[in-house]
């Protein structure tokens, strides 16, 4: 009976971060789906106020409750979602585009073109992330543009050094060097052989950083220097819904729950997504440790002389 249950137990171990994943990715869906259907799974107009209906608790006519001016908290949260995800998307593509496109350049032409981009990386690099975002948001008007482009300026330095670092490496690989030899121009090689090689740590990046992103373009609506109203938003109605927390809690708790599970399902897709893709993770360790076809016959060969 030991014979048997070891294995299953050793074999059913390391497929949980897997299953995480997975189950990342499963909240992930449902939460874009839901922001997507906003308009058809939404039980009441976004903008609709009712004051005489205002602070209702969780009901079958409304589930969620209702917030200060009489607004259905549920369909807020589902509108909430498109902002928070509209901005995070927003975010890391401007963030990628440039970013990875001046560290795949940095990487492969080294030299002074690398020190001078390095340099100007490291200058962002230097101000806290949060607090250039914040300097940057005080600055401009608060809106759903600010906030893309406050969090945008800090976080492209991030994917300059990882794209940098990766591209550094598949320069000097033989398939580049055959390339420069027959003559192919630099920008080419770069378009086909140095940038598609470069972008599976950058994907990974982007899944781990997405919620990161949503919390803070959070912070910094509820800050009063992102969305304004009457725009849904979660860090907004976080902020709204402080004050009443003791006594009308579910206006400031169903939005705060959709950060956090939409931030912890990026942190655990982006979590499996790099054991599976990274060969220095544990899991591509275990995978490794894994006994050979022979050497597992030699061990039921001497148990079975045993």
């Amino acid at each position: 009976m030991t014979s048997v249950e070891a294995p299953l137990r050793c074999t059913f171990l390391p497929r949980i971060p897997g299953r995480f994943a997975v189950f990342g990715a499963v909240l992930i869906v449902l939460v874009v789906l839901a922001a997507i259907l906003a308009p058809w799974l939404a039980p009441y107009p976004v903008d609709q106020v009712k004051p005489l209906e205002n602070l209702q608790p969780p009901s079958a006519a409304h589930w969620f409750g209702t917030d200060q001016v009489g607004r259905d908290v549920l369909t807020r949260v589902l509108y909430g979602g498109r902002t928070s995800l509209f901005i995070a998307v927003a975010v890391l593509a401007v963030s990628a585009v440039i970013g990875v496109t001046l560290g795949v350049v940095a990487g492969y032409a080294g030299g002074w073109i690398r020190d001078v981009i390095m340099r100007i990386t490291d200058i962002f690099l230097a101000f806290p992330a949060l607090l250039l975002s914040l300097a940057l948001a005080v600055v401009l008007q608060p809106s759903v543009n600010t906030v893309i482009l406050a969090i945008a300026v800090t976080w492209w330095p991030w994917y300059t050094r990882l794209a940098a670092s990766v591209a550094a490496s598949i320069a000097t690989r033989g398939y580049v060097d055959a390339a420069r030899c027959l003559g192919v121009p630099a920008p080419l090689i770069i378009l086909r052989h140095v940038l598609p090689n470069s972008l599976t740590p950058v994907l990974v990046q982007l899944s781990l950083d997405a919620g990161g992103v949503i919390l803070t373009s959070a912070a910094l609506s509820y800050l009063g220097l992102g969305a304004q109203e009457p725009t849904a938003e979660w860090g907004l109605m976080v902020q709204q819904g402080q004050t009443l927390f003791t006594t009308n809690w579910w206006v400031v708790t169903f939005p705060g729950l959709a950060i956090l599970v939409t931030a912890f399902a990026f942190n655990v897709l982006g979590e499996g997504l790099r054991n599976a893709l990274d060969p220095r993770s544990g899991g591509a360790r275990q995978e490794r440790a894994k006994p050979t076809s022979a050497e597992a016959a030699a061990t039921i060969d001497t148990r079975a002389v045993r």
